[in-house]
């Protein structure tokens, strides 16, 4: 099968989830979607040397990571994060949305090393094991990690005001 139809149904199958962990990691969603595409690119250009050690999934949601966090190392990232990034505001009626706007801001606001875990868990669905061996950490210290931030996240949505 050629790589062009290849990368069009991986970008098809793992586009949105990919853009959507963008956005939390970067929180802007501009730059999610050109890491997202630079995340694809960088899989067409490098299709024929994934050695399929890890599933392509997990592959392609290492390249994401690598090149978000390449991103906020950036002078501009850094400058742009201290005037901080706007964040939604909804009225009253959209109760569900709001508290999945919190859940989304608070996670944004983990430690990188508590956030990449509970994206990977909750929103791209990998188990335990398999962030481990993406993270190349033990499986304890992903569980830790994961027991950590949602004890983080249950404190910090209760002191948000209703």
């Amino acid at each position: 099968m050629p790589a062009e139809k290849i990368i069009s149904e991986l970008i098809n199958e793992y586009g949105d989830s990919i853009l959507r962990m963008c956005y939390i990691y970067l929180k802007d969603y501009h730059l999610a979607e050109d890491v997202a595409q630079e995340t694809f690119l960088q899989v067409y250009m490098n299709y024929e040397d994934f050695k399929q050690q890890s599933s392509i999934k997990t592959w392609i949601i290492r390249i994401a990571i690598n090149l978000c966090k390449n991103q906020m190392r950036t002078r501009w990232f850094s400058e742009k994060k201290e005037e901080q990034f706007p964040t939604l505001s909804y009225t009253e009626d959209y109760d569900g949305i709001i508290d999945r706007e919190r859940l989304i801001t608070e996670i944004g606001n983990l430690k990188p090393k508590y956030k990449e875990v509970v994206l990977l868990y909750y929103y791209q669905e990998l188990s335990v094991k398999e962030i481990a061996e993406l993270l190349d950490k033990k499986e304890s210290t992903v569980k830790v990690r994961l027991k950590r931030a949602r004890e983080q996240l249950k404190q910090k949505l209760k002191e948000l005001p209703v």
